[in-house]
């Protein structure tokens, strides 16, 4: 057999709307609002410098439906470079971008192959004895296994299987074509090229059972380096998998401990250091979007929550003071903790805590609040409840009453703290 080398690249999600970004201006915001596309401009000029002998896009593409015939310009636009460089392409469509949700086509080059939603089918590559078989989703919830219906490997072959799988229920993934891998195993394919699960991993070798993970992560729930997956053989086995980094945002969670903090300014400083230190160390080269978590017992507590708009606006303020696209703030969250329980006082402060301590383990107010917020979750929109991290609304959301109490409690109690000050 021939030794080549292949792109294993899925889970793109052209033009997927980044979280984070209302009402946010400037060069950074749009570097984000842009972000997959570059990723994956990035990845096919990184295809042709390196002269790869094929691509295999393994599901989610696209993100659902186009808003109009931009996105799929684009992406036309990415194959006719492909092609002009003479690199096929085999693209399989999984549960964002299945034939029930993409309504708009385009022809697309003739150096795509698609594999078809009907049933599984092979494409040969005979210059280099190379066999892919795969299925695309025909609608978003694909709960067969679709394993079996794939065709047995050609003989003589390298044979790579293309499959867009939860894998029998991976944590945070909707199961679509579940199989376990023992089916992928027994399959006879030397190469299972995977996506669906975002995070890259390499499951089983010989025969390769491989996640490539997404090409850019879009928020925090996808933080740190994301590529696709580069791929050596020779004669006839996977000599070596190599990561290919082509996010141009990456995200971060940035803890900031301010236990020894004496002032609120004093937070702010150490805001700006852990900023400019992440910039140094995590950035890369690229833009930097972190989330800020203050972290630490303090007597400061109260006074900072009370404060979370002013201090996000100073941790903006110190992004912006290390250059345009260096750091980008997506959020700031108050995690820290009083040092003297609020129920301890002797004020009306201390009376307050006192009752949202009772409240938490009062059934029948609970059950009261539960009612009355039901209908207003149920108007929530799926992406917000989907995706909600906020700790109050991520409560009412689960119909945790009791952490609601807990929560809403603890900010009242900071802000009315605050302002008797």
């Amino acid at each position: 057999m021939q030794s080549f080398r292949f792109i294993h690249t899925g889970d793109i999600h052209l033009d997927s709307p980044l979280k984070g970004l209302a009402g946010q201006q400037g060069a950074a915001a749009e570097r984000i609002r842009t972000a997959t596309r570059t990723a994956f401009e990035t990845l096919v000029s990184q295809a042709i410098e390196d002269e790869i002998d094929f691509v295999v896009i393994a599901g989610d593409l696209y993100d659902g439906d186009w808003r109009d015939y931009q996105t799929g310009l684009f992406f036309v636009k990415q194959m006719g470079r492909l092609s002009q460089a003479k690199i096929p392409v085999f693209l399989l469509y999984g549960n964002h971008d299945a034939e029930s949700q993409i309504t708009r086509k385009l022809t697309l080059p003739t150096n795509v192959s698609v594999f078809p939603a009907r049933k599984a089918e092979t494409f040969r590559l005979p210059h280099l004895n190379v066999a892919l078989h795969g299925q695309s989703f025909r609608q978003r919830d694909i709960t067969d296994n679709l394993v079996p219906v794939y065709p047995s490997p050609v003989a003589g072959c390298f044979n790579i299987g293309v499959l867009h799988t939860g894998l029998g229920g991976m944590p945070g993934h909707a199961n679509y074509a579940p199989c376990a891998i023992e089916d992928l195993i027994n399959k006879g394919y030397d190469y299972w090229a995977l996506a669906h699960v975002h995070q890259a991993a390499v499951l089983h070798e010989r025969p390769h059972v491989v996640f490539c993970g997404n090409l850019q992560g879009r928020h925090i729930r996808e933080s740190g380096p994301k590529g696709a997956s580069l791929i050596a053989v020779e004669d006839g086995r996977v000599e070596e998998i190599s990561p290919l980094h082509v996010d141009c945002v990456r995200w971060i969670l940035l803890p900031v401990p301010v236990n020894e903090c004496s002032t609120v300014a004093d937070a702010v400083d150490r805001i700006g250091q852990a900023i400019e230190k992440a910039g140094e160390r995590d950035a890369q080269g690229r833009l930097l979007a972190c989330r800020i978590e203050l972290t630490g017992q303090t007597g400061l507590h109260g006074e900072l929550l009370a404060s979370a708009d002013h201090l996000l606006a100073e941790a903006r303020a110190a992004a912006l003071g290390l250059g345009d696209e260096v750091a980008w703030i997506e959020r700031l969250i108050v995690a820290t903790a009083s040092p003297e329980a609020a129920a301890s006082r002797k004020d009306a402060l201390g009376d307050l805590q006192r009752i949202i301590e009772s409240a938490g383990s009062d059934a029948e107010l609970q059950a009261r609040l539960a009612t009355e917020l039901s209908d207003l979750v149920r108007k929530l929109p799926h992406d917000i409840r989907a995706d909600a991290d906020d700790a109050v609304l991520k409560a009412a959301i689960d119909g945790n009453i009791a952490n609601l109490i807990a929560h809403g409690g603890a900010y009242l109690s900071a802000r009315l703290a605050t302002e008797k000050v």
